[in-house]
């Protein structure tokens, strides 16, 4: 089955294209978590902020996940309390969090601009699961098959 998802080796891929390969990767993490529940410590999820934030504003929806950004190069204070307040959904509220700030450095461009990581202008779906991954993420969640 994975060879459907594989991605196209080619640049301007569309847009359904790209979307496709967001739907597919989720599609297979949700398939596995019940056959291979180590995958998910659930401590350490616990422990990096509770599992993944989506964001849905600006847009819906966007995925963070601090497991993959924390024992790297950063720590708690990489990013709390300067670039984000620890007080869950309060980024969101504010009218500076679209691209254009990341673009500028601000929030996750900070750190998400070519040199420290990839830019922020690039590899979109590692981040944008749209609307179709928010819901998958939510059925699953809820327990809805």
């Amino acid at each position: 089955m994975s060879f459907i998802c594989r991605a196209k080796k080619k640049e301007g891929r569309d847009h359904l294209e790209m979307r496709m390969q967001t739907f597919c990767k989720i599609f297979f993490l949700l398939l596995a978590l019940p056959i291979f529940p180590g995958i998910v410590n659930t401590t350490a999820a616990q422990e990096y902020g509770g599992g993944p934030i989506v964001f849905i504003k600006p847009v819906r929806a966007v995925i963070f996940e601090h497991r993959f950004h924390l024992g790297k190069k950063f720590n708690c204070q990489s990013c709390h309390p300067g670039l984000f307040s620890q007080k869950a959904g309060e980024v969101e509220e504010k009218d500076d969090f679209t691209m254009e700030s990341f673009n500028q450095g601000r929030y996750c461009g900070k750190c998400h601009n070519g040199t420290i990581a990839f830019s922020v202008n690039t590899k979109c779906n590692w981040c944008h699961i749209g609307v179709q991954g928010h819901k998958h993420l939510e059925e699953y969640e809820l327990g809805v098959k």
